[in-house]
């Protein structure tokens, strides 16, 4: 397998060089910006990996690799619209840079695009590509729209929470190895295996993406630090210090997080004390080590070479030691 480096670096030219139309200016130009200004291109680089660990040229999983990540920047840019969110990437986010209605269309035509890149495969691939994608942009959806029901709600309950991250964020990462798996026509059993793979780390990359948001560097994690707790985003973080907090305490969190205030760091601050001194910042960690376990768990019985699933657990713990 190569190194995350190498196929960073294979993605990123193969990316430069798709042609992206250039009229309206306004529909496309930022298209454009938000693919420049890069990201880990991590969903991408499972796709050409899920190829790859089958014994596939990892080429062949570019239109598919190139697909998820259209859809993948789609949905970032209508995720900032619904958070009102002013950075992506350490970069003014699309409808910042542009206008909401830009956003709006601009991210509609990304999903678009995705979806042509698969009219390059044979008949049979398409298909069988087009049914995980179609399953998974529709899950994505579900997911997001419970995390802005979540906002308004005070009794979203762990499970709750862990089935929309499930949806938001872990089943395109699950299928975008499975896609990968698809190109390379391995056993139906290899293609479920290395899904469930992907779930499990799906859900222990957002618990820590979680993480960050409240305690990353703000030099480095290149989203605005605190950007959930300004949201009354209902995460693990929150919903396991109100389960651990004395009734004072949960009262003075629950208040916290059904409030707008003008001065927004004193609330960001008080709310990650909270979550220091109940010790849900040592649960959120140890959940992320559980996730992260299980996901290496289902490779036991994925019908590859061990060295071959030693790249996945090697991507796996790069993913969880991040800090952006």
């Amino acid at each position: 397998m190569r190194s995350v480096a190498e196929y960073q670096e294979i993605l990123n030219n193969f990316l430069a060089d798709i042609k992206i139309p250039t009229e309206p200016k306004n529909l496309y130009e930022p298209i454009s910006y938000i693919l420049s200004i890069g990201g880990k291109r991590m969903r991408p680089i499972l796709t050409l990996m899920g190829a790859e660990i089958f014994d596939c040229d990892y080429k062949k999983a570019f239109h598919a690799a190139t697909a998820v990540e259209l859809f993948h920047n789609f949905s970032l840019i209508h995720d900032d619209i619904m958070d009102d969110a002013p950075l992506r990437r350490g970069h003014q986010t699309v409808h910042e840079k542009w206008n909401t209605n830009t956003g709006i269309l601009s991210g509609d035509a990304l999903l678009i695009l995705a979806y042509q890149y698969f009219e390059n495969y044979e008949p049979h691939i398409f298909r069988a590509l087009a049914k995980i994608f179609s399953k998974t942009a529709l899950e994505v959806c579900e997911g997001q729209q419970l995390d802005i029901d979540f906002e308004q709600r005070n009794d979203v309950a762990i499970d709750d929470y862990i089935l929309m991250i499930k949806y938001k964020t872990a089943v395109l990462v699950a299928a975008a190895l499975k896609m990968g798996a698809v190109v390379a026509e391995t056993s139906d059993k290899n293609a479920d295996l290395i899904y469930d793979f992907g779930l499990n780390l799906g859900i222990a990359f957002q618990l820590q993406d979680d993480y960050l948001d409240a305690f990353g560097d703000p030099l480095t994690f290149g989203k605005q630090v605190g950007g959930d707790i300004i949201e009354n985003k209902k995460t693990f973080l929150y919903l396991k210090a109100l389960e651990l907090s004395d009734a004072e305490t949960k009262k003075q969190l629950i208040a916290l997080f059904n409030s707008n205030p003008e001065n927004v760091t004193e609330k960001i601050e008080t709310v990650k004390q909270h979550f220091t001194a109940t010790k849900a910042v040592l649960h959120t960690q140890e959940l992320i080590e559980t996730y992260t376990l299980k996901a290496f768990k289902t490779l036991e019985d994925l019908d590859v070479p061990a060295s071959k699933k030693q790249g996945l657990i090697d991507f796996g713990n790069m993913l969880m030691k991040r800090n952006v």
